[in-house]
Formats: C-alpha cells, structure tokens, sequence
C-alpha cells in the first residue's frame, strides 16, 4: 500500500488523497504505523495518529478537509436508522485502499462509502485469494489487478517456507465430523462474542469432545516438549509461538496446563541436573532452566459483557488475565526480538494482521477454514534473523480443510492452485531435506579425506584427537572452509527445524562431529570470514579439545593501536608446521595477517600495496604454484615487513590518524628536504586539530553547509604546503584528503580511528 501510493504521488501530477479503509482497530493501528515508519505520516506518542479517525464525525471532517492520508474503518461510514450518508466530497482524486477486501467491504458500509465519495477510485489488497462463492467481491472491485503466490513470495526471500506437522492426539474427533456449519458459526465468533454459547450450545458433542479435560492436558504437555525443542533451539532468534484455541474459555484453560507442565518440565530438568556428571550436559541443562524461568506466556482475547462471572462459573479466573491485556501493551512484547514473552494462547485476536516476525510456530486446536485459516498459518512465515522456516503444528487435522480451501481458490486465471502454489508442505519434506544434506557434507568431506564415519566410531581418545585434527588440516584452506562453514551452518538451522521429530536424532552424533571440526577450525585459525557459524558451533563446544592459543595483544600505550604481529608465537607455529598440520599453519598465518592487513588499509588506504602484495601470494599459493613450504615462510617474512610498517609511525613521531593524512600528502613519493618534511608533518596535525575541534560535527556529511565548511577548511590549511606541490598537486592532495576526511570520520568525536578520535 506504501509503495503503491507513494509511487502515484511521485509519477502522476495531482493533488490525491489516500483513503486506508481497514474493519479492525489493531489493523488500523497497524497500517498507520507501517505508513508513519517509512515517513509517509507523522509518527505520533498518542494512541491515534492525526489522521486516524476516532468516530464517524471525525472521519467526516477529515474528508472534507485536505489530507494526503485518511485511515479509519469500514465501520465508521455508518449512519442513524438508515438515513442515508450524505456526499463529502466530489474530487475525483481521492483513491480509497481496502486492506482485505472480502465480506465487510460490500455490505452497508461500503455502501455509504461509495455514497460519501462518489467520484473515488477503489482498489482492494487481500492476503488471501478469493473463494469461489464470492462474485459479489469481484463486482465490487473486479478481477485480480496482480497476484503474488505463496511460492514466489518464498522463491523472492520474502516470507520463509511453512512445514506441516500433525501431532493429533489418539482418541480425537476427526475433521470430518466438523461440518460446514460448524465452521460457519467459528467464522462468525471472530466478530460476535455471543457467537461462542452458540457454538457450545448447537455443537455439544463435537465441542465437548475437543475440549475434554484429559485432551487438552495431552496437548498442554506435547505443547511444553515441542516448544522447549524447537523455540529452545531456536533461542539465537529468540523463537516465539502462538496456541490458537476454540474460544476464550478454552484459552485460558490451556494457558494455565501448559503452565503446569511447563514448571513440571523444569523440575525434570533441575533433578537431572542435580545429580549430572557431564559437564557439557550439565551446562546444557542450565541454559535451559534459565530459558525456562525467563520465558513468558500470556493469553491475549477479547472483553466481553460480564466475562468475570462467565468464567467463574467455568471454574476460572479472567482477572488477571484481562490486567495484562489492559495495563501491558503485550503485543509490542510479542513483536520485541529480545522480550522473554514467547507464548501466546488466542482464540481470534492477533490471528489477522498481526506480524511479529519472530514467531516460528502456531500450535493449532480450534477448527478453521478460508480466510481466517490462511491468514492464521501466515503469522509464522515471516522472514526473521536465522529463521529457516515457520511450522505448523496441527492438533485437529486442519491440514486437510486447508486443501479442500486451496482446491477452489481463485485465481487470475479462474483456475484452482497452481503446482508449488501449495502455502504450507509436509514435515516430511523437511526431514527429507536434511537427510539429502547430510549425505552432501558427507560426501563432500570423503572428497577431502575426511571419513567422519571413521571418526565417530574409533573408540580411542588420542586417535580420534589425532583424526580430528587431520580433518582440520585437509577442510582449512580458504576455498574449502568457506563451503564447510556454509555446509555447516545450513545443517544447524535445517536440524533444529526439524526438531522435535525423532527421525532428526539419527543424524545429530554427525551434526555434532562437524561443529566440533568448525570450532577447531575457528580457534585454530581465527578466520574473520566465518564468524557466521560461530553462534551456532559454540553451543557445541567438545570438552576434549584443547587448542594451542595464538595471542595477538595490544600494548596499553599511547601506541595501542598498532598491533605488533610479532606477538604471535611463532615458534609453536612451526611446530605445528613440522608436525604435519601445514595447512592448518598456514591458515592460521594467513588469517592473523589479513585480519591485521585490512585494518591497517583501512586507518591508511597508501598501503594498499601491502594488500596487493599478500593476494599474490595467497592467490599463488591456491593456484599450486608456490608449494606449501615456500608460502609458509613467505608469509613469515611478509610479516616482517607489516611489523616495520606498523612502527613507522612511531618513529616519525605521528599517531595512526596523523600518518593516514601525511601519507596521503606526501605518496607516491615527492621530493621533499628534511625541514620539508617536517613541514608536512605540521600542516597533517594542524588539518587534523582544526577539523575536529571546529568543523566535524554531528552529521556533517548530511548537510551540504557543513561539507562545503570542511572542504574549504582543507583548502585553506593546505595552501601552507611547501613550494614544491604545484597548482595541479596541491589540488589533487585537497581532494584526496577530503575523500579520506569524508569516509573516515562521521564527526561529533566519532571516526574510524575510535570514537574519541
């Protein structure tokens, strides 16, 4: 919606007015806030923006004013014992923009809407295809303008796959028995909270059936180990679930049994630990009581008439449950990445329009269909941090009203769904996927000499460290790590996707075995090209390793910046060399030198030699024509070389940032006398010592007063440069300092050089 209307006001001339019709609050408050993050509204501190209408007087008056945007709901177009509404406006620059343009969008209201603008243009946004049975919709606003699929919204990286798994407790009412009517009337209590005696009044069986006292402590306690194995594992992400339930009542009812078996888990867990001697088990099991006691859970429903003693007579208490709801605003916890509140139980709020892309999982327990079943499935597909995919967990057989739903939905051809088109796939494909994974690491470490089978199942302690360290040695070359790590990393998500389903156990021994060669890799070569994978490898840190420590320290001078390579123990790094680790060596060499290299062309960009220098060798070594012997001790005098570089600037008395600027001044080489020199050295502090006290502030580089004041500061102190720099260099060294002035200092104190620099 965004994008479509800003892209109207930015190629079509005119003066238009966006009308954002919604038929829910939290929807409206959404929309607006969506609009007012990117700046097309004003961000507000009330509830309501200045162009939300808060009733249908107000939503008059702003209509006949002058807004860009006007946002309200369908229900505000109302008007008293069916008068009829009376026009707003006659512009025919007003373009009204219904969000999920179904049922409420062509009764009554709408009517009135077209009444009150009569001359506006309307188009309609869904999240979900048309039904057939629905022509009324397409009379209103035609036939799709343009569709995006499921497949290519996933295929773009726009949402992430949905898995299915059905985890229906023995003993269960089948969908089958759920018939049309029974669903018709769940649809209608989305709106109606009336609608919910009803539902437990016609229907008794089939709703005594699903919310059985010894069922709903079945799935209470498959809920606790699902979550604690999935959102757990999914901790970095700090995944979150949503439990839908077939009403209020029932809501609450499995938010007090999931809280009971949640504390029974923990129990469990901290009697394990008591008596625990693995340490890595041990630290495991601490990790997650403290998840545990830090975890959240809250139920979220609507109010309705007097809900206290409606509950009382249930046997439970709504009180505490509807403080949260008032006095917390518990939807921005859900949405916060790093909140602790991970558990939410609904019946109907939150299930449309609501996105809070951390949330990885739906536990489903309530019969659903169409629109409310597609839209509710959608909260777990959003693209968050390292999540891989949402999941589905079905306790009602759902699964198969969703396909009877897609089996007749509309679409721009009239036809049903598409192949691939299919929104959510079976758990099964995804065990299949990390089953094909598995055998492509697999193969992939044969290739290189690494038997991993071999490694799992040699007993002794030493000749399994002895074979680890070979698998090192063959995998630690640029080229090939970087697969491995990326092998590795796509193994870690895949599996914890996975889980808790035991045919993703048989492969976690061999999961394990490949973090524990990444975090070898890792501490032997501290590589800053894989720092990716660290997360995920650190949790499985093997007890046994022991790695030799390559410390390179700063010194705590005024000259800590500069970084003396000769700090690394070299010795204990020819030895491994001797031993017959000299890929592991190397690497360990390469990676120490290019991580200080780019540091030292980032502070100073006339080393770029250096840099060049270093890929010639490296390049040759990959390439076979310089033998691992001969790269070694290349690299060894290479750093040789950067040590002398990194204490130049001790010896011409200059710190890293006065060097960058002299340097710059005075390369490629100028002839220049000693008192020349000393000149240049002068005119470097002075450049620097004026531009921060007097011209970096904050955000100079936004503002063109403020870059033109520095550039003609640079001007200025450089036209004390000695005679020797011509016109033509000395307006060539001006630019050069500008550019460097420009991308190295962001000002008010910060810079590339530390933030008091």
């Amino acid at each position: 919606m965004v994008f479509f209307a800003q892209k109207i006001v930015r190629k079509l001339p005119g003066n238009w007015t966006f009308v954002i019709v919604t038929d829910r609050d939290e929807l409206d408050d959404q929309i607006y806030k969506t609009f007012a993050d990117v700046g097309a509204v004003p961000q507000t501190k009330s509830r309501k923006g200045d162009v939300q209408a808060d009733s249908g007087e107000e939503l008059k008056r702003l209509l006949r004013e002058d807004h860009r945007f006007v946002f309200t709901l369908i229900q505000k177009f109302h008007t008293r014992d069916g008068q009829p509404y009376p026009v707003l406006s006659t512009r025919d620059d007003i373009i009204v923009m219904t969000d999920e343009a179904h049922r409420s969008q062509y009764d009554l209201f709408a009517a009135n809407m077209r009444a009150a603008l009569p001359h506006a243009a309307f188009i309609g946004f869904t999240g979900t295809p048309l039904m057939m049975g629905e022509e009324k919709t397409r009379q209103v606003f035609g036939d799709y303008v343009s569709i995006y699929n499921f497949k290519q919204s996933v295929d773009d990286g726009a949402t992430v796959p949905l898995y299915y798994e059905n985890r229906i407790p023995q003993l269960q009412l089948t969908n089958d028995d759920l018939n049309t009517d029974m669903d018709a009337l769940l649809d209608q209590a989305m709106l109606d909270d009336t609608a919910e005696e009803k539902l437990e009044r016609e229907f008794s069986r089939e709703y005594h059936l699903i919310t059985r006292e010894n069922r709903l402590d079945t799935i209470a306690e498959d809920i606790v180990e699902h979550f604690m194995a999935r959102g757990f594992e999914g901790r970095e992400y700090n995944s979150k679930a949503m439990v839908v339930c077939i009403d209020k009542v029932t809501a609450v009812r499995m938010y007090d049994r999931v809280q009971h078996h949640w504390q029974v888990y923990r129990q469990h867990l901290e009697a394990e630990l008591s008596t625990c001697q693995d340490t890595e088990r041990a630290e495991h099991l601490r990790q997650q009581i403290v998840y545990m006691q830090q975890t959240d859970m809250a139920v979220v429903i609507s109010q309705a008439q007097n809900e206290v003693d409606d509950f009382r007579r249930k046997g439970l208490d709504i009180l505490p449950h509807r403080e949260r709801i008032v006095h917390e605003d518990l939807a921005t916890k859900f949405k916060a990445p790093t909140n602790p509140f991970r558990i939410v139980f609904v019946c109907a709020m939150w299930m449309t329009g609501f996105d809070a892309p951390a949330c990885s999982t739906i536990y489903l327990d309530k019969p659903m269909r169409n629109h409310t079943l597609m839209q509710t499935i959608a909260r777990a597909n959003r693209v968050f941090r390292d999540k891989r995919n949402g999941m589905i967990v079905d306790y009602l057989g759902v699964f198969r009203e969703l396909e009877r739903a897609l089996a007749i939905y509309g679409s721009g051809s009239g036809g049903g769904v598409q192949e691939g088109e299919m929104p959510v796939q079976d758990k099964r494909k995804l065990i299949q996927q990390l089953r094909e994974l598995v055998a492509e690491i697999t193969a992939f470490c044969v290739e290189r000499g690494v038997d991993l089978d071999t490694i799992l199942h040699t007993q002794d302690v030493l000749d399994r460290e002895k074979l680890k360290y070979d698998a090192v040695d063959a995998l630690v070359d640029e080229q090939t790590v970087r697969r491995f790590f990326a092998y590795v990393n796509d193994l870690n998500r895949l599996y914890k996707s996975c889980l808790p389903d035991r045919d993703a156990v048989q492969f976690d021994a061999r999961r394990r075995l490949l973090n524990v060669i990444a975090q070898t890799i890792l501490e032997e070569t501290e590589n800053p090209d894989i720092s990716e994978i660290e997360s995920e490898v650190t949790d499985l840190l093997d007890q046994s390793i022991v790695a030799e420590q390559y410390v390179i320290e700063a010194a705590v001078t005024d000259t800590s910046r500069y970084i003396d390579l000769s700090r690394i123990d070299f010795e204990a790094l020819k030895e491994r060399f001797a031993r017959g680790h000299q890929r592991t060596a190397v690497e360990r060499l390469r990676s120490a030198i290019n991580r200080r290299l780019q540091q030292m062309v980032r502070y100073n960009r006339t080393r770029m030699n250096y840099l060049d220098t270093f890929q010639r060798m490296i390049d040759g070594y990959n390439s076979g024509a310089l033998n691992i012997e001969v790269t070694f001790q290349n690299l060894l005098s290479f750093v040789d070389e950067l040590s002398a570089e990194e204490k130049r600037g001790i010896a011409e008395q200059l710190t890293e940032e006065e060097l960058a600027v002299f340097d710059l001044l005075t390369r490629p080489d100028i002839a220049l006398t000693q008192n020349e020199r000393e000149a240049v050295k002068r005119t470097a502090k002075e450049l620097l010592e004026t531009l921060k006290r007097e011209k970096l502030v904050l955000d100079w580089r936004k503002r063109q007063q403020t870059r033109e004041a520095v550039r003609q500061s640079i001007r200025l102190i450089l036209d004390q440069l000695p005679e020797r720099y011509s016109k033509e260099v000395y307006d060539e060294k001006c630019e050069l300092l500008y550019q460097h002035v420009f991308e190295s200092y962001s000002g008010d104190g910060k810079s590339i050089y530390g933030s008091a620099a």
